[in-house]
């Protein structure tokens, strides 16, 4: 049987499409999405989000902030995270400290194929902005789980750059939790 990976692109998202550090510090807002409260009902949706990843694919900025957080945490969700196979594509880092984890600095299509080759289940990539353009702009994404928050932003870094052609969507999912914060999931829709 061959494995089946599928990449599961899960962002916070602002709604004139700001992704940029929305628990960071570094940031015109810091910490913006946690003006808002997710409810019982977003924290499991994240927490389960996270629990059915086989694998996590990050670029380099978020993979340093993972790396530098969940080895000092325990429990169900740091076990997960600490022990799953991670893919950190950087052209810079060469010696990665988190256990489990696989620097990829060729090519991203070939790379990103292989993974999901390789990978029997949904392969998460949180944040890592230039990696999620990258992976739309090469049609590699088949899944987006956008938790967007009730705030114009104004300014930052923006989800969605160029594409090189239009990508269709299918709506499978939409609740509303918390402070009126509006889960999707969107699957890629292929053409035939």
């Amino acid at each position: 049987m061959t494995a089946v990976g599928r990449v599961v692109v899960t962002e916070f998202i602002s709604l004139d499409g700001v992704v940029e550090a929305p628990g960071g510090e570094d940031f015109t807002y810091p910490n913006w999405s946690f003006e808002f409260d997710r409810g019982e009902e977003g924290e499991r949706f994240k927490v389960d989000e996270a629990l059915g990843s086989a694998a996590l694919l990050l670029g380099r900025r978020t993979y340093e902030g993972f790396a530098s957080a969940w080895p000092g945490y325990e429990g169900e969700l740091a076990d997960k995270y600490n022990g799953m196979p991670k893919y950190v594509v950087s052209s810079t880092l060469e010696d990665p400290s988190w256990h489990h984890t696989t620097v990829l600095s060729g090519d991203l299509t070939e790379d990103v194929s292989r993974i999901k080759a390789e990978v029997d289940g949904d392969i998460s990539v949180a944040g890592s902005i230039e990696l999620v353009r990258g992976l739309l702009e090469r049609d590699l994404v088949d899944e987006l789980h956008l938790m967007t928050f009730p705030v114009v932003l104004g300014t930052g870094r923006r989800l969605f750059g160029r594409t090189p052609d239009k990508l269709a969507w299918r709506l499978a999912e939409a609740t509303t939790v918390g402070d009126g914060v509006l889960i999707t999931v969107l699957h890629r829709a292929r053409q035939p």
